[in-house]
């Protein structure tokens, strides 16, 4: 059987793609869901802060994902010290491409040696 039925015998077997098409419809649910919150729901500064705050959040998640995993496993190689002298160049104000050319710099010279 391909697909996950939870335990459960229904006779159901989704597949791959039923699982892609029920993420794209929960997606699009959740983004028309949007639309129906008030206005002034979303004025309020503690919303503002929790959104602002979530994203930052998942975007260190992401970085420290992409940085520090290989698969199923942690590994530690060239991104780590590309990063961190990316974020030496953020933390002295360096302009973004100025970064990122720092951070693939640091990365091939960590790769090379």
């Amino acid at each position: 059987m391909n697909g996950l039925n939870f335990g459960l015998d229904v006779g159901l077997d989704v597949g791959l793609w039923g699982w892609i098409v029920l993420a794209a419809l929960l997606a699009w649910g959740t983004k028309l869901l949007g639309y129906f919150i008030p206005a002034r729901w979303l004025a309020q500064p503690r919303v503002a802060h929790a959104a602002a705050s979530m994203t930052v959040a998942l975007l260190a998640a992401l970085v420290a994902l992409n940085t520090l995993a290989d698969g199923q496993r942690l590994q530690l190689d060239a991104r780590l010290g590309a990063l961190g002298v990316a974020a030496l160049a953020l933390w002295l104000r360096a302009p973004f491409l100025l970064v990122v050319l720092l951070g693939a710099g640091a990365s091939a010279l960590l790769r090379w040696w």
